[in-house]
């Protein structure tokens, strides 16, 4: 099964939340009112797409219902497709996934526990790993000695190395070894793992800004990036943590993983309209291949396609 196939199946739940109610209610109206714009409007909600991107939503549509003069209510499905497509590229051309021609670059890893954040960064390190490049991995969560050891288990299922101290040992000093091992053995991309908890931001801040200060020493003029994690089954919870981690740090991209558990990939799309921040990768799986790069055409037919 190809990956698609897999993302297909992995929003099933969100497309019977969402499409699935949308095409019952359009074949209940005969006309487009304002009852069947309240009827949307509930079912985008509950499909966590949040108030503030149902509300932007919803205003395209009955800005381009009236602008049109539409009347047949079946008219709004394919719409609704057309708005969803537009919030999600949000740059406008497509700059999802990963950039693998931007080497050697630093990747930092943040996200809380639970989310998915080690397994994203060892499935992460095999999507570089087969597109050629030379990967190696920083034990940065110094806080728990089990996701040290839940790292090196992926980095042997990845095949690439991994540099690593004890349990409490300052996150820094890691990434100041990994960066000189990076240096050494010419690694294209150093990804980072963090400490998985929310910080309060004065604390949060101060780590992330050391460890930049360490990649400013080490690695001067390296291509930076920063990468959320979220478990899309929290639905806007996930949204909240983006936003609390995007005022402490430069949030460049979202994982979002877990999709195949949830009814609630709508929040892809609140995510891209209101932080104005891309999904670079979607995780449907358990699988070293279940992490992919994000397409929004691919999220937007898997949704709406039959």
């Amino acid at each position: 099964m190809g990956f698609f196939d897999r993302l297909k199946a992995g929003l099933k739940k969100t497309k019977d939340n969402f499409i699935g109610k949308i095409d019952t209610i359009l074949a209940g109206f005969g006309k487009i009112d304002d009852e069947l714009f309240e009827e949307l409007e509930y079912i985008l909600i509950t499909a966590d797409f949040g108030i503030g991107t149902t509300n932007r939503i919803l205003d395209v549509l009955k800005s381009r219902v009236k602008e049109e003069k539409l009347t047949d209510p079946q008219k709004i499905r394919n719409m609704l497709q057309e708005i969803i497509s537009q919030m999600l590229d949000i740059e406008g051309k497509g700059s999802y996934g990963l950039d693998t021609n931007d080497v050697p670059c630093v990747i930092t890893v943040i996200g809380v526990n639970g989310v998915g954040k080690t397994t994203s960064i060892g499935k992460m390190a095999n999507l570089y790993k087969k597109a050629g490049k030379k990967v190696l991995l920083a034990a940065g969560d110094t806080f728990r000695a089990a996701a040290i050891d839940q790292l090196v288990v992926w980095s042997r299922r990845a095949d690439v190395d991994i540099i690593k101290q004890s349990e409490g040992s300052d996150p820094s000093a890691v990434l100041f070894d990994a960066c000189n091992a990076a240096n050494a053995r010419g690694v294209d991309v150093l990804i980072c793992d963090t400490a998985g908890r929310l910080h309060n931001k004065k604390n949060l801040m101060d780590e992330l800004a050391k460890m930049s200060r360490v990649v400013d020493n080490r690695m001067p003029g390296v291509s930076r990036q920063t990468l959320l994690v979220l478990d899309a089954t929290t639905g806007q919870n996930a949204v909240n943590q983006a936003k609390a981690f995007s005022e402490i740090a430069p949030v460049n991209g979202i994982i979002l993983t877990k999709l195949d558990g949830s009814s609630k990939g709508g929040i892809i799309v609140s995510i891209a309209s209101e932080l104005n921040i891309p999904v670079k990768l979607v995780g449907v799986g358990e699988g070293m291949e279940d992490l992919q790069p994000f397409v929004p055409e691919d999220f937007v037919k898997a949704l709406f396609e039959d």
